[in-house]
């Protein structure tokens, strides 16, 4: 872990100097867990792949305030989640918005069942399992999403979700304990409404 930290300092003071490549070797690695940060706070796919570029390109044109001892991944993703809160400011609130296409789910064919797979209702349980989990965590209150993400999607530690986050580690932990119970809460009550 330390080898990669100095490895990841390392690049953000080459990247600082103007080494596009070190940039880019610290875009690689964190990509995914910035994207999947934006997702979780914008729910759209296209705004999300845009607020992770916009993240990238602030955090590049602000490497001279990154502090090499600390690790990478929490600074850019306060960068992302800064970005995105601003983005979620600006949105129009959903009484003034027109959907002009059709929910992308309605009418859309069905995936074919893997052939190897040994039971069909194992793969239907877990994708509806997954799909009642996914609609649990947008439920959730925005913070609330954004601890679970981190925390279980991205494995971020409590510090450096604390860090990412900008508030203290006991508010982290509560929060991730909160949206939990709530999870728990409403994943028992869907699987008691089914007959």
């Amino acid at each position: 872990m330390e080898t990669a930290l100095a490895g990841e300092a390392a690049w953000a003071r080459a990247a600082a100097r103007g080494d596009k490549q070190a940039f880019a070797r610290l875009v690689d690695l964190h990509k995914r867990a910035v994207f999947g940060l934006c997702l979780r706070l914008l729910r759209e796919h296209e705004d999300s792949r845009d607020a992770a570029q916009e993240a990238f390109a602030r955090a590049y044109a602000a490497l001279a305030t990154y502090d090499p001892i600390q690790p990478f991944a929490p600074w850019v993703l306060r960068i992302a989640r800064n970005h995105c809160l601003d983005v979620l400011r600006r949105r129009l609130p959903d009484a003034q918005k027109v959907e002009l296409d059709a929910d992308p789910e309605e009418g859309a064919p069905r995936d074919l069942a893997d052939p190897a797979a040994v039971r069909g209702d194992d793969t239907i349980e877990r994708r509806e399992t997954a799909t009642a989990l996914a609609r649990a965590v947008g439920e959730l209150p925005p913070n609330y999403r954004e601890v679970i993400q981190l925390f279980h999607v991205e494995h971020l530690s409590y510090k450096e979700i604390a860090a990412t986050m900008d508030v203290p580690i006991g508010t982290v932990m509560t929060w991730l304990h909160r949206a939990r119970a709530k999870l728990k809460a409403s994943l028992s009550g869907a699987a008691e409404a089914l007959p």
